[in-house]
Formats: structure tokens, C-alpha cells, sequence
């Protein structure tokens, strides 16, 4: 096989050989009519600027993320990697794409030599890094060691090939962490069985607090001897089995010259047991390029279900890096024997052909998302909601809001778990426990005392004189309330229905119709003063989260009607998102760095202003939609490591690409509906479920041409700016005609 070939070449040369080489392996992918999806993948976009996303390696919603780490400190470290670094700390099995916040790093391992060093770092050069969807290297020059990483859902598969040496060792690091957020070890615990294999375990105290994972590790060439440390001192006369707090072991071993040695680890939340189970199962043996050469079809099989044509490589580029980073999360979160560790700290066991899913960024990813997964993941849908209706009933806290590792962080506003749900159900999903999810929305919507809710029940808003960013959590709640509203009525429970619905309206108690903004109010009726449209609240307290007045006050996602009639109708609406794209970009000193990507006071960086260039359409300018649309399309993203705008956030940043690219997005997800924008590329074909497809044809003469003259849908005239999912879910063609000048 020629993976066999170019591993042998490597063997019998040189690690300067090696990386002369231009290619080490090549790969056959079936269908062979198909291009190698993974080629136009580019994993560096977002691992530098703000974009917090990793380059190494991992499956399709795996569990593991076996990355490098080169900071574990600050906020471009939250994913544990930062293209400015020119040092790594080591390679970890647990990983966040794109958050704002950090946690997880589990379970370091550093390649070494000579005396164990617990706090060393290898200088590396990003020309010596190669990095595919499900695979990563980088020779570690100083060290003479290429260290080549790839995965399985739940393992995580190292090969190291180092020099000729007597003293080489692993260091193994169950210290290792995100090193903020009040971040600290609660327990640890290995052992050590035989002289191959060590298992264990720990809890850490951090943004997810109290988390716990288990690990196993096994080695293909036995070691020597091991050291433990126990909080940075080495324990003399070593017991099998350690426990404590800050745990490393260095597995010590001497190799010929290019000898690999591979190391094998499994996760899981359940166990040691669980996790040896995952390893033993998902990779019983110990081949390194077939372990690769899978994760490389199954991320072919996964990025193949959308398929654009365009002359301009750089943007195909940044689609399929997109939709790669879109399937980064949420994350597997159980055993191969069904196994899982639910919200209650309980260990659960799923129906066989379920799974269980963690890692659920839910204040960002409702609005693209979990919309792109109902066109081309339709099979996955099921799970991931019923992954959420589970946490729901299973988690002292209710309603999921964001989820990670079996523990609610309760980070951002709303609650859009419900989000989620309802629109799974708006859009006709089966296999999915509706009736389970009513009891926690209701007790959340009706009897919660949530982040203010209560009082957002009495007032009609929540007051800014008693609760911190009180107008972005009652908008968020108006949504909540939107969504809950379409499973009560399918339930039958049409009074809680009519209810929600009309509490849905509550964004207009906080629309200020002197100013033209939503804005802060407390509980005597009276505006909150002093008010500035740029700033995030007043005089040190937040009214808003990540976001201004100008931002939220069209963050109205589910009655844009409604919006557009506190304006006095559609020219006034017009005439002040104009204003909001117009206005200058300063901002206010104490803004968070999420309020980035600025256009005027527009900040596509982050995700409350997502739909807000869509609205024009709602409003019958539809020209405008598309011109802003385009904008955002060519400035706001690049295929470089600081091509995002902002946090990558899970997906969403790269989401709202994908949609947008293909000609639309979803204003309101729960509404089951898309709004045109305008098509970058020259043709698209989204694989749905059932074999169905849904193609967009673009006739233009010049990429120019970015206005839509007429579309048309299976050859008939289409003269509506939305279409809805029910009407596409069985698949269907568009054609778009495209000019230069707008014809509104």
C-alpha cells in the first residue's frame, strides 16, 4: 500500500527527509467520482486572531480532541492553541472550538528525553505542521521526534518516531489544565498495570465544575520504569495506584533510531473500565494509518453532504473548513456499551442505537447550527435533541442552557435548549420525546425562578434596577417563550400556548419609541438613565449581554413584524438599520472583545447581530439584504489563521458562512423558515435525508452580479423572499438569475 511505502521511506531516512517530502500518504476515498472533500479543508483558519479554534485531531462529534497545547492561560487559549505560539506545552486528548471560555485539556503527554522536566515546553515552527481533518503533526526539531496524531470517536491514537536513544520518556500529565475560571484539580487518581498500560481518572473544578473523565493509556512498546509526582514531587517507592491532586507519571524507554512508538488513549465519563472498554473496541490493534485512513472517510462521508462549484479556491476553501468546524461539536459523550454520565452525576445506559451527546454552545448555535444540521445531518438531529430533553429531566437545573461534559455552566442568557427542541419539532422530526420535554419548559417558563424570570413574569420585562444585562435576558426569554409555545400547542396545552405566545411579545414593554431602541427600564416604569446606544450598560452594571443598545434592538428574531410596527412601518425600520450599519465603529472602553467583525454599529463577530442583515428582506428590501449579505461574506471571513471575525463559538461563526453562501439563513429557526440573502457560488447540492437532494442553480455572467434578478423553484416562478423546510425537507430545485444592479 503506498501508506506502507512512504512509512518505510520515513523509517530508513531522516527526519529532514521526511519533511522534504511533499506528501506521506495517499488515500483512496470511495465514491471515487467524488473530490477529496478534505483537501479544500484548511484547519488552521481560527487558531489565530480571536477565532479560539484547534488544528489536531478529531472525528465527526468525536469525544476526543487530541490537539497540541501551547497556553493554558488567557483568553486566546481557550482552546488550548494559538497561532502566534512558537512553543507547545504537549498534546491533549479534550478540546473547546471557538469558545469564549476555557476548560478541558485532559490528559497531557509530552515526548521527552533525558530528566523529567514536569513544566517543560518544545519550540516548534508551523512550517513543520501538517494538519488534515482527523490527523496532525509537527516535528519537534530540537528533540529529533515527529509526533503524528490521529483519532477514533472515543481514542485517542499518538505515534511517536524518535532518534536512538536510552532515555526517553512520556510524560503523562493529569495536572495539565485550562488554568482560569477558578480552575483546579478536585481529585486524581492512576495506576499502573503491567508495564504498558496505565488507567485512571480525575475531577477539575472549573467553568464546568466538577466534571469528571477517565482515562486509559497503552503503550506499544513497554516501558522500562515509571516515575510518579505527586504536586511536582516525585513519589519514592511508588505504589501501584496513586491518588491526589496534581498527578504526572513518566514512562521511561530506549529506542533504535527511527523507531515509532505508539500510545493508545480512551475517555470516558463513566470509568477506567469504560474507557479501556473504548480503547480496546475502537482500536484493537496497533495500526496507526488505518486508524487515520477511517477518520479521513468518515470526515469525506460527512463533508460530501454539501457540494458547491466555484472557480475561486480561496472560498471554497472557507466553506469546507466551515462545515468542518461545524461538526467539531457537540461531542459524543458516551461508552461503546451505551454507558454515560448524566447531569444528575448518575451513570445512565442508552437504548440501543441512541447516543448520548455533550459540548452544546446553545445561546450561539440555535440561530445556524442546529438550522444547517436539519438540512444535511438530518440523522444526527434526533440524538442531539434527545441528548438535550435528557439533560433536561435529568439535571437539578432544568433546561439545558449550556451543557458541557455532564454539567451545566448556566453560561449566556435564555435558555435555547428549548430553541432547539421546538425546532426539531416545527420541522418534522420523528424519533424524538417530545411530550418528556414539556415538563421541564414548563417549569421553566411558568414556575422558575431563573435569571429573573420571575419578574419578567410580574413586570412584563425584567428590571434594570434589580438584574444584571436585564434587556438581553428578557429578548432572550420572549424567544424562549416563542419557541415552548410551539410544543405546547402540539401537545394540546393550548391555554400554556396562547400564554407564551403573547409573552412573546414582552420586547415591546423595553422598545423606547422617543429613541428608536430597546432599551433598560426599572421596575418603576421609568427608563434607566444615563443611556448611551453603543455602551453595554451604565456606569459599570451591564444592561445587555455582549451587545448594545444599537445590536439588541433588532434582535427581535421571531416577530419581525412586530419590530418593524414600533418603528411606525417599514421606512422608519429601514431608514434605522441603515443607521446601524452606517454609524461609526467606536466602542465604548469596558466592551467585551466578543463585540468585533464591526460594520457601523453591526458586530458580526458575535452572534446576537447574525440575522440582523436579513431583516431588510422582511421589510421589502430585499437588495439591501443581499448587498449586506455580500459584504459580510467577502470581508468578515478569510482562509488564513485569523480569517474569522470572532469566536468560532462551536460552529456558529462558520454556520452562518455556509447558509449565507448558499443563499440564505434562517431568521427565526423555530419558525421552519429560510430567508433569501444572496448565492456565492456558482452551483450547491445539500444531500437530505432519504436521498433526497436540494440544489441551487446560479446563472451569472460575473461575480458582480450579487443581486437576484428572479429565482424560480422545479421551473416555476418563485417571487417569495423565504421559503419554508416542509416545502424543501423532500428536496426541490432553485434557480437564481443574477444581475448587477438591484431590481427593487
Amino acid at each position: 500500500m503506498n501508506s506502507l511505502i512512504s512509512r518505510r521511506g520515513f523509517i530508513g531516512g531522516s527526519l529532514a527527509a521526511f519533511l522534504l517530502q511533499p506528501a506521506r500518504f495517499a488515500f483512496a476515498l470511495a465514491p471515487e467520482s467524488l473530490p477529496d472533500f478534505t483537501s479544500f479543508v484548511n484547519v488552521m483558519i481560527g487558531t489565530g486572531g480571536h477565532g479560539h479554534t484547534y488544528p489536531g485531531a478529531t472525528v465527526p462529534f468525536g469525544a476526543v480532541q487530541l490537539s497540541p497545547d501551547t497556553g493554558t492561560r488567557g483568553w486566546d487559549h481557550c482552546s488550548g492553541y494559538h497561532a502566534d505560539d512558537t512553543s507547545l506545552i504537549g498534546f491533549s486528548h479534550t478540546h473547546l472550538s471557538g469558545t469564549g471560555c476555557g476548560d478541558l485539556l485532559d490528559f497531557l503527554i509530552r515526548p521527552a528525553r533525558g530528566s523529567v522536566k514536569l513544566n517543560d515546553r518544545i519550540p516548534f515552527s508551523h512550517a513543520d505542521e501538517k494538519a488534515e481533518p482527523g490527523f496532525y503533526s509537527v516535528a519537534l526539531k530540537d528533540r529529533g521526534v515527529l509526533a503524528e496524531l490521529t483519532a477514533t470517536e472515543r481514542v485517542g491514537f499518538h505515534r511517536y518516531t524518535f532518534p536512538a536513544g536510552t532515555d526517553h520518556h512520556f510524560l503523562f500529565d493529569l495536572a495539565h489544565r485550562y488554568e482560569e475560571n477558578n480552575n483546579e484539580i478536585l481529585w486524581s487518581e492512576l495506576k499502573v498495570i503491567g508495564h504498558d498500560t496505565l488507567v485512571g481518572g480525575r475531577s477539575v473544578g472549573a467553568w464546568a465544575s466538577g466534571r469528571i473523565l477517565y482515562f486509559a493509556l497503552r503503550v506499544s512498546k513497554p516501558f522500562d520504569r515509571v516515575t510518579l509526582f505527586s504536586d511536582g514531587r516525585e513519589v519514592k517507592n511508588p505504589p501501584l495506584e496513586l491518588k491526589g491532586q496534581n498527578l504526572q507519571a513518566a514512562l521511561h524507554f530506549a529506542t533504535a533510531a527511527n523507531e515509532a512508538v505508539l500510545v493508545k488513549v480512551g475517555i470516558s465519563s463513566v470509568s477506567p473500565e469504560g474507557a479501556l472498554k473504548n480503547l480496546e473496541t475502537e482500536i484493537p490493534d496497533w495500526n496507526f494509518d488505518r486508524v487515520r485512513l477511517a477518520a479521513k472517510t468518515e470526515w469525506q462521508s460527512k463533508l460530501s453532504r454539501i457540494k458547491v462549484e466555484t472557480q475561486d479556491s480561496r472560498l471554497k476553501q472557507i466553506f469546507y473548513t466551515g462545515l468542518y468546524h461545524s461538526m467539531l461539536a457537540p461531542t459524543l459523550f458516551d461508552d461503546v456499551d451505551g454507558q454515560y454520565r448524566g447531569m444528575d452525576g448518575n451513570v445512565h445506559r442508552l437504548s440501543a442505537g441512541s447516543h448520548n451527546y455533550s459540548t452544546y454552545s446553545l445561546w450561539d448555535t440555535f440561530r445556524a447550527v442546529h438550522p444547517l444540521y436539519t438540512l444535511c445531518l438530518a440523522d444526527r438531529v434526533p440524538d442531539f435533541v434527545n441528548s438535550l430533553i435528557r439533560m433536561a429531566n435529568e439535571s437539578p437545573a432544568g433546561l439545558p442552557v449550556w451543557p458541557l461534559q455532564g454539567k451545566e455552566t448556566a453560561c449566556m442568557t435564555g435558555y435555547h435548549s428549548a430553541s432547539v427542541i421546538a425546532e426539531a419539532l416545527v420541522k418534522g422530526f420523528k424519533g424524538i420525546d417530545f411530550k418528556s420535554a414539556y415538563g421541564p419548559m414548563k417549569r421553566r417558563s411558568f414556575s422558575d425562578d431563573y435569571e429573573g424570570l420571575s419578574l419578567y413574569r410580574t413586570y412584563g420585562y425584567i428590571p434594570a434596577d434589580k438584574v444584571r444585562e436585564s434587556v438581553s435576558k428578557a429578548l432572550e426569554y420572549t424567544y424562549n417563550d416563542y419557541a415552548i409555545a410551539h410544543v405546547a400547542d402540539a401537545l394540546g396545552e393550548t391555554d400554556d400556548a396562547q400564554a407564551l405566545l403573547k409573552r412573546s411579545a414582552n420586547y415591546k414593554n423595553l422598545f423606547d419609541v422617543k429613541t428608536g431602541f430597546i432599551r433598560p427600564k426599572n421596575a418603576d416604569g421609568k427608563w434607566a438613565w444615563p443611556f448611551d446606544p453603543r455602551a453595554i450598560g451604565r456606569l459599570g452594571w451591564r444592561d445587555y449581554t455582549e451587545s448594545n443598545a444599537w445590536q439588541t434592538t433588532f434582535g427581535i428574531m421571531h416577530d419581525p413584524k412586530g419590530l418593524i410596527a414600533c418603528f411606525g412601518g417599514e421606512t422608519a425600520f429601514v431608514e434605522k438599520l441603515d443607521s446601524l450599519f452606517n454609524q461609526d465603529s467606536h466602542m465604548p472602553i469596558g466592551t467585551p472583545p466578543d463585540v468585533a467583525g464591526l460594520v457601523g454599529q453591526y458586530a458580526h463577530g458575535n452572534e446576537p447581530c447574525h440575522h440582523i442583515a436579513y431583516l431588510y428582506a422582511l421589510a421589502g428590501q430585499p437588495q439591501k439584504t443581499q448587498s449586506r449579505v455580500h459584504q459580510l461574506l467577502t470581508e468578515m471571513y478569510d482562509n488564513k489563521p485569523d480569517g474569522l471575525a470572532g469566536n468560532e463559538d462551536c460552529g456558529q461563526m462558520s454556520a452562518w458562512f455556509i447558509l449565507s453562501s448558499l443563499g440564505f439563513y434562517a431568521v427565526s429557526p423555530v419558525s421552519g423558515t429560510y430567508v433569501f440573502g444572496t448565492p456565492l457560488f456558482d452551483r450547491a447540492e445539500i444531500d437530505l435525508a432519504n436521498g433526497k437532494s436540494l440544489t441551487f442553480e446560479v446563472e451569472r455572467r460575473s461575480p458582480d452580479e450579487i443581486y437576484i434578478d428572479s429565482i424560480a423553484f422545479n421551473g416555476q416562478p418563485y417571487p417569495h423572499v423565504s421559503f419554508a423546510h416542509k416545502d424543501i425537507a423532500n428536496g426541490g430545485h432553485f434557480k437564481f438569475v443574477m444581475t448587477k444592479n438591484p431590481t427593487a
